[in-house]
């Protein structure tokens, strides 16, 4: 619409300011204190329309234009031009859309309460800014997500973290798709808002496009070659409301085998999946699917470590043919379950054969001294058909660990014991080990004079088998040098020592073997407080207090009751 004539007189009047007002940077309109446009530039009257000088405000800019000019004609008059009090820097700024592009409105004071508004295009800044607001929101739910999967090594919690964080952040809803085992598929489903829920359905994973292949470890296939129709129920997550507007599988790649997939749902009024947010979901999806396979690879390992530790830990010891054994073991790290120190008892196939009992110490500690105990132990067994003669079951073991790729050693103390009537008759040899100690009842304590050469070093051995009996109520211990050598005391430097050790158990004159193994732990573990220390094993071989019976007949011979 052409300017009135009024207007284009007024504008020749003055034919710099028009050269000016043809050529400024943005859009410029003049208003009115009464919402009349006054005077605009070519750039304003292709921005606006329907502005035209003479007509009303409200009627060619948008709302916001229109209410930022009431507020700020709203404003006492200003000074005359060029004696403005409010610097332009400090003058507000009002900002909107017009059509699809975002501006800046400023406002500058002009003559008889005029207001000169410059729209400044910020459409590109304001996407810019979006932009970097997306990424560092995105950038701290990665960070977020990173620390919260990575707190817990259970399958199963990493599955439901997994999908309660896709719920909140990437999707209406979210389903987590493990690798099947056998017919049936683990799946953990989150809903927007609500709590994750662990389950397993029996189903295809080629009914849902892409999900088999991503299982597979395959690229993920984009949202807009999937159909929401065809997602299978079990797929839809219980208390996802409407109808699935689309969808996006993204797989978990794992360390060297894939962890499973990433099913995100968006309700039929929610907008579909863009590249860009796809792009973010694959970002998601790779630090979830490190947390699901170091928890699954945790699982797989903790599980072989259990299998091999049942062979590893020491046996519970208790009545063997008649004879109490009892057992104790302190490893040198409380992190470690299995060290050094081993113990066994071999019950004889008869009530009338002698049962072999077994204490030794692998030089070293830890896991790789564990390995070795694991190999004599399981030696020793295969060995106990010749329980009878301790000095061949020493050389055999002797070559044995001589020719292994182990450059450890280890003392033994080996012991056949046989119940006869009540006494326990006791053969015991020693290869290298600390010498075992024989309780009395009246309180003395008797080191066996039983010695022998370490075995797993030298070609060959030597070693003295002693012979003793126990009276019931008697005990005799073996034990290993962890708990001689154990550091402690008032100024934590003192070894425990041998006498100490027998002071102690003349203590236990009359106790049961387990009390005495208790009772040297506990004064064990006092004299080191939390110091550092060796591995300790403790083995009592008990005679059981017994009441002789008269003869019934009063002819025969009477016997022993346990």
């Amino acid at each position: 619409m052409a300017p009135p004539k009024e207007h284009i007189a007024t504008r020749t009047q003055h034919p710099s300011t028009s050269d000016l007002w043809e050529t400024a940077p943005c859009p410029v309109i003049v208003v009115d204190r009464a919402g009349t446009v006054v005077d605009l530039n070519p750039a304003a009257g292709s921005l606006l329309d329907r502005a035209v000088p003479g007509g009303a405000l409200t009627a060619a800019a948008p709302a916001w234009l229109t209410r930022a000019h009431g507020q700020t004609a709203a404003v006492p008059a200003a000074r005359p031009a060029g004696d403005d009090p409010v610097p332009a820097a400090r003058r507000p700024a009002f900002r909107g859309r017009i059509g699809a592009r975002s501006f800046e409105a400023h406002p500058v004071p002009h003559r008889n309460g005029d207001v000169v508004w410059w729209l400044v295009d910020d459409t590109g800044r304001r996407l810019a800014e979006d932009d970097l607001a997306t990424e560092r929101k995105r950038t701290d739910f990665l960070a977020e997500a990173s620390n919260t999967l990575l707190a817990s090594l259970n399958t199963d919690r990493c599955m439901q973290v997994t999908a309660q964080l896709a719920s909140r952040h990437l999707a209406d809803a979210a389903v987590v798709v493990l690798p099947a085992s056998g017919r049936k598929l683990p799946v953990a489903y989150a809903v927007e808002g609500g709590a994750a829920v662990r389950a397993t359905v029996t189903a295809d994973p080629a009914q849902v496009p892409g999900l088999s292949e991503a299982l597979q470890g395959f690229p993920p296939v984009p949202s807009r070659w999937i159909d929401p129709a065809s997602l299978p129920d079990w797929l839809i997550p219980e208390g996802f409301g409407g109808t699935v507007g689309s969808a996006a599988v993204t797989p978990l790649p794992g360390h060297g085998v894939p962890a499973g997939v990433l099913v995100l749902l968006r309700g039929a009024g929610s907008a579909e999946f863009n590249e860009s947010e796809e792009v973010f979901a694959r970002l998601f999806a790779a630090r979830a699917g490190a947390a699901l396979s170091a928890a699954r690879l945790y699982a797989e390992q903790s599980g072989i470590t259990r299998t091999l530790m049942r062979d590893l830990l020491p046996p519970s010891l208790n009545r063997v043919n008649g004879v109490e054994f009892a057992g104790g073991y302190r490893p040198a790290a409380a992190q470690d379950r299995v060290g050094g120190d081993f113990y066994d008892v071999h019950p004889g196939s008869t009530s009338e054969d002698a049962s072999l009992a077994v204490l030794g110490d692998v030089c070293g500690k830890g896991l790789e001294a564990a390995v070795l105990t694991g190999k004599i132990r399981n030696t020793l067994q295969a060995l106990t058909p010749m329980g009878g003669d301790h000095e061949r079951m020493l050389r055999l073991l002797n070559g044995a660990l001589l020719n292994s790729h182990h450059t450890r050693f280890a003392t033994l103390v080996l012991a056949s014991v046989r119940r006869e009537a009540s006494r326990v008759r006791l053969r015991l040899t020693s290869a290298g080990h600390p010498a075992p100690l024989v309780i009395r009842n009246d309180g003395r304590v008797e080191e066996v004079d039983t010695r022998g050469t370490l075995v797993g070093a030298l070609p060959r051995i030597e070693a003295r088998t002693v012979e003793t009996d126990l009276l019931p109520g008697e005990t005799c211990l073996l034990y290993t040098d962890g708990v001689t050598e154990a550091r402690g005391g008032p100024l934590g430097d003192e070894l425990f020592g041998e006498e100490r050790l027998m002071r102690a158990v003349s203590e236990c004159a009359g106790m049961p073997g387990t009390a005495v193994v208790e009772r040297v732990q506990m004064l064990a573990s006092q004299w080191l407080h939390d110091g550092r220390h060796d591995d300790m094993a403790l083995v009592a071989i008990t005679a059981p207090p017994s009441t002789h019976l008269s003869a019934v007949d009063g002819h025969t011979r009477g016997r022993y009751t346990a």
